[in-house]
């Protein structure tokens, strides 16, 4: 088995998925897209990072991700790679026009 697929990662994968899902659906968009597509290749500070804000609260997160206000510094890295992200047409074929 490998170490993408133990039982530790399959259940930390579920937890973090869940815990993206927010109270915002703009969130939702951002998030769950993050997480789903870049999330296993993040090196383990930022994976750890990502972690961390997803504890945050929502209207923390919707400020930061949409550029209204800059976000906490130990968040200002992933905060980046997540927008950068949301803002790749390329990013999802399934992306809703």
């Amino acid at each position: 088995m490998s170490e993408a697929n133990t039982p530790d990662t399959a259940a930390l994968r579920k937890r973090l998925y869940w815990h993206s899902r927010r109270g915002m659906w703009e969130l939702d968009l951002l998030l769950i897209p993050f997480l789903e597509h870049c999330y296993d290749q993040l090196g383990s500070d930022d994976q750890a990072a990502y972690r961390a804000l997803i504890e945050g609260e929502d209207q923390d997160l919707f400020a930061w991700l949409m550029r209204r206000e800059p976000p906490a510094p130990e968040f200002q890295r992933i905060v980046t790679l997540i927008q950068q992200h949301a803002e790749n047409a390329d990013n999802d074929p399934h992306r809703p026009i």
